[in-house]
């Protein structure tokens, strides 16, 4: 079997999809390694999905609902769906965490967009795309992620007035060919650990 890889130079993310998001199955669940220094571009909400983090190697940083913890090797986290979240690796090392959104299809295609983005350089040092790409990048993607700052309020009336001009510019709220497998995988994951397919509820 073959597992597509989903990468970002950008903010340092690695994942490998272990499982794909079905249209009405089961979510999404990926091997994410996250390298010193790596994050999440913002804080954010996911409006209708539930995200959990299974940390199998590493210490991840996560700030819930405005709760800042750390998690370590064997430690499950689940954050319901509309609940404020942000992560970051917290240690020296590379971070391995099993991440499993639900449903997640969506959600898949906008990180293949996000991660697509950053590949390409057009993004910030944070994995932001401009403000352009990001009016209509947040339209397109509102029934899957919201970010927390600036106030949604805000966000909502200066995307609109942004997104004629975006497109006018021939940009687009998601991109084909980055929702398509970029052409990178791997044969073979790293077994996971008796301790974490039991959390997992999963064989490795």
């Amino acid at each position: 079997m073959r597992y597509p890889v989903i990468e970002n130079p950008v903010t340092g993310e690695r994942g490998i999809v272990r499982r794909a998001p079905g249209p009405a199955g089961p979510g999404l669940v990926a091997d994410l390694y996250a390298r010193p220094g790596a994050a999440v571009v913002g804080e954010h909400v996911h409006p209708a999905s539930t995200e959990a983090f299974t940390v199998v190697r590493g210490t991840l940083g996560l700030r819930v609902d405005g709760t800042e913890r750390l998690a370590t090797a064997g430690t499950r986290v689940v954050v319901p769906p509309g609940t404020p979240h942000d992560w970051w690796n917290a240690g020296d090392d590379t971070a391995w965490v099993v991440v499993e959104v639900d449903p997640g299809r969506r959600f898949e295609a906008m990180i293949r967009n996000l991660f697509g983005l950053a590949t390409d350089g057009r993004t910030d040092a944070t994995g932001r795309p401009g403000l352009l790409q990001a009016a209509l990048l947040a339209r397109e993607f509102d029934d899957v992620i919201r970010f927390t700052s600036p106030p949604r309020a805000v966000q909502r009336t200066l995307f609109a007035a942004l997104a004629p001009l975006a497109r006018l510019r021939g940009l687009r709220g998601s991109y084909p060919e980055y929702e398509r497998d970029a052409g990178e995988y791997v044969d073979t994951l790293e077994p996971l650990p008796p301790d974490i397919s039991a959390l997992l509820g999963m064989s490795t």
